[in-house]
């Protein structure tokens, strides 16, 4: 595919890697495509794995990775707030030789959780912690909770999440404040 192509031929720190990974990825019979700007190998049009450069890794990323048995102890979750994608990470081309029977044993596995119908279970947004600090505006604020109970549920947990990541209180508050006009107008954290 010319995207991929493209792909590689840009690729600066991780070029190697990146092939070697694409050629494991085609002789398991997945379907090259590039989303998300990255290449992505599919399986009857469903994202099984997408190739990630990172400054100081190269990875595999299983996008039902937590559906995976991981037997070997090798996926690796982004954050803790990743639901579903688990990722394998290289820094040499080594290593993806090292272990290309037991990323093929991956991939054939994910390809299975796809022929199954597999879903990972999401947690849903009223499970995910709400500061105190939002409480507390909330209180204070009725509309603003009314406006935020009005977002659809993605987006209210962007704004939990960014309002979470703060370690200090006075930045929480600062964030809620900031994010407040944002709610109000129905848009998500990440929406300009």
């Amino acid at each position: 595919m010319e995207k991929v192509d493209n792909y590689i031929e840009k690729e600066k720190k991780w070029k190697e890697e990146t092939k070697l990974l694409r050629e494991l990825c085609l002789e398991c019979g997945l379907i090259e495509d590039f989303k998300w700007m990255h290449p992505c190998y599919t399986f009857r049009e469903k994202n099984i794995v997408l190739i990630h450069s990172f400054k100081e890794y190269c990875a595999l990323l299983f996008h039902k990775g937590a559906l995976l048995s991981d037997t070997s102890n090798i996926l690796i979750q982004q954050t803790e707030n990743v639901q579903s994608a688990r990722q394998i990470r290289f820094t040499e081309a080594q290593q993806i030789i090292d272990l290309k029977t037991t990323i093929k044993t991956y991939i054939f596995e994910a390809i299975e959780i796809e022929k199954l119908g597999l879903k990972v279970k999401m947690k849903k947004t009223t499970e995910f912690e709400m500061p105190d600090e939002l409480i507390k505006a909330f209180e204070e604020n009725l509309d603003l909770k009314n406006a935020f109970e009005a977002l659809t549920p993605g987006r209210q947990r962007s704004y939990l999440l960014y309002f979470s990541q703060a370690k200090q209180s006075k930045t929480r508050e600062t964030r809620i404040e900031k994010s407040t006009p944002k709610i109000f107008e129905g848009k998500g954290y990440n929406e300009r």
